[in-house]
């Protein structure tokens, strides 16, 4: 295919990795940003072997290791009982995933993004999208692009309006504290409704030393409560659960150390329309059990990019970049709504059964494999489909 104007909105993880393949490629890339100075939202990530894979066909996976911090299990309580212990040793190829902190993944892709030149707008609140041309706030328009690529998230203004999950989580980024495994992302539960979580994110470019991300769920409609009682009842809330984290919540002083996120269920069924493509969550968007989000984001970019590289016609390639995805996004998108009700909801029967029944049996093989390759995301195989190398 010959080389295209490309527009990309959104300068998270999907479009970085979209504009930065799709320049590499030859197109005309162009950046749209609705904040003034692009930047990251949020806390820890978990970059799974798929994620991974992308990077390193960017050349972009040596800073993520140097700057990530290796996870080798996944490992959940709920009070004494071991209910979820998932090791990556179990996947027959190996791996591990890499726990990092969003803005360093933000940086390692911003960064070659402006080295190569890539036009960036910044400031650009767009509303619309006809005609290959992108519409804003302020009333102006682009010009016409032979593509646009949506990658502004599950609350783009170009998809429907989704409502969020019942259930979001604070995420605080503190320094790293003794008493938790360095190399595990370690849950404590209490029932469905409440979990903490630990998730080392190795050293972010703004950090001397070693980092973790606190997470703590909390259910959307009582955010506000939480605000206006303060952060001492809430400290004792999580030290109560798990005594261990005291040493990180004596680092919290100010309740804006803490970002509220939330999370939406939400797959479009025709991510295609005329001179546009979704990708990532605006194309398909869940809770963050399974921890898949941003490598999707990164699968969906690569596709976009082989589409185009494979087909003659943008019709075409956005077809072979749809039919690459779709098979693993539909099981992911199935298993998210299956696990959700278990470590996020207000239901009593569905936790009883996971610490009782699927807590123990989960540690038996075949069940060990099964977990470490939903973990990783390898499941249907979408490495192979998209000919990068595990």
């Amino acid at each position: 295919m010959p080389p295209r104007g490309i527009a990309v909105a959104g300068c998270g993880i999907a479009g970085l990795a979209a504009a930065l393949l799709l320049h590499r490629d030859g197109h005309r890339v162009t950046l749209f940003e609705r904040f003034d100075h692009p930047r990251p939202l949020g806390s820890g990530l978990l970059i799974q072997p798929t994620g991974q894979a992308v990077l390193r066909a960017l050349g972009l996976e040596a800073e993520l290791v140097a700057r990530g911090a290796p996870v080798t299990r996944l490992v959940g309580h709920a009070g004494a009982r071991c209910v979820l212990d998932v090791r990556y040793a179990a996947l027959k190829r190996g791996g591990v995933g890499i726990g990092v902190h969003r803005a360093t993944l933000f940086g390692i892709l911003h960064a070659p993004v402006r080295a190569s030149g890539i036009a960036v707008e910044t400031g650009r609140d767009i509303t619309g999208c006809r005609d290959g041309r992108l519409y804003f706030a302020d009333g102006t328009r682009t010009e016409r692009f032979d593509l646009v690529v949506d990658a502004m998230g599950c609350r783009s203004p170009l998809v429907p309006t989704t409502p969020p999950l019942a259930f979001g989580a604070l995420w605080a980024d503190l320094d790293w504290a003794d008493g938790f495994i360095p190399n595990a992302l370690q849950q404590r539960y209490r029932g469905a409704s409440v979990m903490a979580g630990v998730l080392p994110i190795g050293t972010p470019h703004h950090a001397k030393a070693p980092r973790a991300a606190q997470f703590w769920s909390l259910r959307g409609d009582r955010h506000a409560d939480w605000r206006a009682t303060g952060l001492a009842p809430w400290k004792d809330a999580v030290a109560s659960l798990w005594p261990a984290t005291a040493p990180l919540l004596d680092q919290i002083v100010d309740p804006q150390q803490l970002t509220f996120a939330s999370y939406a269920h939400r797959t479009l069924r025709q991510p295609v329309a005329d001179r546009l493509i979704h990708i990532g969550d605006s194309w398909h968007s869940t809770s963050p059990q399974l921890g898949q989000g941003a490598n999707m984001a990164l699968l969906d970019a690569y596709a976009l990019a082989l589409g185009l590289r494979r087909c003659r016609t943008l019709g075409d390639a956005l077809g072979e970049a749809i039919r690459l995805r779709r098979d693993q996004i539909q099981l992911y998108q199935l298993l998210s709504r299956v696990l959700t009700p278990v470590y996020q909801s207000d239901g009593a029967a569905i936790p009883w059964l996971r610490d009782r029944v699927m807590g123990p049996v989960s540690k038996l093989w075949p069940f060990t494999a099964v977990q470490a390759a939903l973990v990783s995301g390898t499941v249907g195989h979408p490495l192979a489909r998209l000919g990068l190398s595990e």
